[in-house]
């Protein structure tokens, strides 16, 4: 049994220390330096860019077609024309609404908002939506968070006679829709300074145009356009920074009633709200009334004056997401049900009448992570399909889609997750060409699960002044990752099970001193260590505050053994070993006797059967041995040895599964087609 190395590869990050001097000296802290040299930053006025919270903002009308979209807004206004902000149902849809629903209200608009039923109306506009606005006498509607791929829709408002204005984030296709304005940064005519703007970012630059002050536009809902950007985990970079950095001061001080109450019923405290706490405990609640059809609940939390409406909100809220969650559990086990033994996908295709439409992105996401490929999950309604999907590795869902529009009746979305619609009969067609241009883009066999880690450190840095100092980095999230740090040679002094046995609780010794750790949803028995064990441990680093006593711990991502030899993770040319392609240089997996002596030993001391990460089963060869070995000769042996019949061998997702064959001979690896093909490469 292997130590359950979730990410299989560390990509461990050496900081210059020229580079970290020079920060210490400049102020920063040591290990704040040390992340900061870590990624590329080497002096001080890189750092303060990279951390900048108080950038200036660009001026909004430096994005093509706002000057249009103002100008329509505006003129609406004027005339008392009714319009309505149509929104998605997501976190960044539902707050980017809110703020322009009500920012048009508070200066005497005429505005209703329009959020459509994931299930009966699915993303974006759509005719059933703009038919019922016209019967209401809407006569302007402005799209937040979608909008940018509505073609028929805008062709169908212009025949109604309704003006449309799109604003949105998302990725545009080749033909853009015909609207009075289309404000969106990814238009490939924008020249807009900042590209990664959310859905409420760019709803938030249409008011702040309207009103001729963005400053003053922020201290009202820098809120609403933080909680948007969080959960749509936009890159805190630029602009972002100042939003979220703002929002959460404001939220820290809240005066809206909606998010006091949610604030209040997740038990989040004011004095460590940040930004992970959006994306854990708040966003998760409000995207709940989307996912289960109920989104006026969310709609209302956000607008609301009211408090005593307000706490009953946010406590509807939060019973709706134990019900996704519910439901959530009960999907994830259907699909893992239905993947195909043997070999895993390359991409994983699966289609049932039964889901729920708007639980299935998160079990995709799920699913995604935990068995390294992108997932697309279908929710069949008849004849045809709603389909989520979540990438992996850096595969481009929305690039992957277009190629595949031909078989498709819709779709959007951007590079790591997408939506499509699809007819049933096109299901496995698309899934044989799904899997074929993921097997093209992961061909290089390079491992696919990478913890990046910033720098390891030595456990004297580990104390409470120097963690208590990281929040200088804040706030942390996509493009400013919470710090990773790595600990290496520790010793597992003791193992204590906590929350009804579903947590670890570790004791880890280092020459200097104690540390203590957690590691959640993990056991002995699932993480494979024991007391005694010599493990390196990477970890984010936080403070335990208990009864007044603040004292540092780990909060564990991954273990891995330790190792007195290099241990690569380096495949070199092994895939072109299992497909047969020429082999340049063979010498980085030709494995001399001593080599295959020592994989042997250790794999004949685990008994008969094993089912190890490939990456963990090297580093604890290497840590037996004491000899360096790489990830691409180690799986040159195992096929070695499982071409004479010593084993046999499959992959299992993250992991090999080996059965040692008994034998009453003795096995010729010079046998071995693996071996031959080694030798006759270096022979050429």
């Amino acid at each position: 049994m292997c130590i359950a190395l979730k990410y299989g590869n560390w990509n461990v990050t050496a900081p210059r220390m020229d580079a970290v001097n020079a920060l210490v000296t400049g102020g920063y802290p040591p290990l704040s330096a040390m992340v900061l040299a870590s990624r590329g930053i080497s002096d001080t006025q890189q750092a303060h860019a990279y951390l900048d919270c108080n950038a200036t903002l660009h001026d909004p009308f430096l994005m093509t077609d706002m000057d249009l979209a103002a100008g329509r807004v505006g003129l609406a206004m004027e005339r008392g024309e009714k319009i309505a902000v149509f929104g998605d149902y997501d976190v960044d849809g539902i707050t980017a609404t809110s703020l322009l629903t009500d920012f048009l209200r508070k200066n005497g608009a005429d505005c209703i908002s329009y959020i459509p039923s994931r299930m009966e109306e699915g993303y974006g506009l759509n005719p059933l939506a703009v038919h019922q606005l016209h019967d209401e006498g809407v006569k302007l509607i402005v799209s937040v968070d979608c909008g940018i791929t509505a073609i028929d829709e805008a062709l169908l408002c212009k025949e109604l006679g309704i003006d449309l204005v799109i604003t949105d984030h998302h990725e545009c296709k080749d033909q853009l829709p015909q609207a009075v304005a289309i404000v969106d940064p990814h238009r490939p005519d924008d020249t807009y300074p900042h590209k990664n703007l959310s859905g409420v970012g760019v709803a938030f630059k249409l008011a702040a145009a309207l009103s001729g002050s963005q400053e003053e536009v922020l201290d009202e809902y820098a809120d609403m356009v933080c909680m948007g950007t969080v959960a749509d985990v936009m890159l805190l970079h630029g602009e972002n920074r100042v939003f979220v950095s703002r929002g959460l001061e404001s939220l820290r001080h809240t005066k809206r009633p909606g998010f006091a109450a949610l604030m209040k019923e997740c038990g989040c405290s004011c004095d460590t709200l940040c930004a992970s706490t959006i994306g854990y405990n708040l966003a998760p609640r409000i995207n709940a009334a989307g996912r289960m059809g109920q989104i006026d609940l969310a709609l209302n939390l956000c607008l609301t004056d009211d408090e005593a409406l307000a706490e009953e909100l946010a406590k509807k809220l939060c019973e709706l997401n134990r019900q996704r969650q519910s439901v959530e559990s009960e999907i994830y086990n259907q699909a893992v049900s239905m993947l195909p033994d043997g070999k895993p996908p390359e991409a994983i295709v699966l289609a049932d009448d039964r889901w729920h439409q708007g639980v299935v992105g998160i079990v995709a996401s799920r699913m995604a992570e935990e068995y390294c490929c992108p997932t697309f999950l279908i929710c069949l309604d008849g004849e045809h399909g709603k389909a989520s999907s979540r990438s992996f590795g850096g595969f481009n869902l929305f690039s992957s889609l277009t190629a595949l529009s031909d078989m498709l009746e819709s779709y959007g979305g951007h590079e790591l997750a997408a939506g499509f619609t699809i007819a049933r009969q096109n299901i496995p067609q698309f899934r044989n060409a799904m899997c074929t241009l993921a097997s093209h883009f992961y061909a290089s066999s390079t491992p696919r699960t990478v913890l990046d880690v910033d720098c390891v450190i030595p456990p004297e840095l580990f104390t409470v002044h120097n963690v208590d100092a990281l929040a200088i980095l804040e706030p942390c999230g996509n493009g400013c990752p919470k710090p990773v740090f790595a600990m290496e040679k520790l010793c597992v002094d003791r193992i204590t099970m906590v929350g009804s046995g579903r947590h670890m609780r570790l004791r880890l010794r280092s020459n200097y001193g104690i540390i203590n750790a957690i590691y959640f949803s993990n056991t002995p028995q699932s993480a494979s260590i024991a007391q005694g064990d010599l493990v390196d441990v990477a970890f984010n680093a936080q403070i335990n505050d208990y009864r007044g006593e603040r004292t540092v711990q780990m909060n564990v991502l991954d273990i891995r053994p330790s190792c007195n030899a290099e241990c690569s993770p380096e495949l070199y040319e092994y895939a072109s070993l299992r497909t047969g392609r020429p082999i340049t240089d063979p010498a980085p997996l030709l494995p001399d006797r001593s080599t295959l002596g020592d994989v042997w030993r250790y794999l004949a001391s685990c008994g008969t059967s094993i089912q190890e990460n490939p990456m963990c089963l090297c580093r604890k060869i290497v840590r037996r041995s004491g000899k360096p070995l790489s990830l691409g000769k180690l799986l040159a042996c195992l096929d070695i040895f499982a071409d004479v019949g010593l084993l046999t061998m499959h992959r299992q997702h993250k992991y090999i599964a080996i059965e040692l064959q008994h034998r009453s001979t003795k096995a010729d690896l010079n046998q071995s087609k693996t071996m031959q093909t080694l030798l006759q490469s270096k022979g050429s």
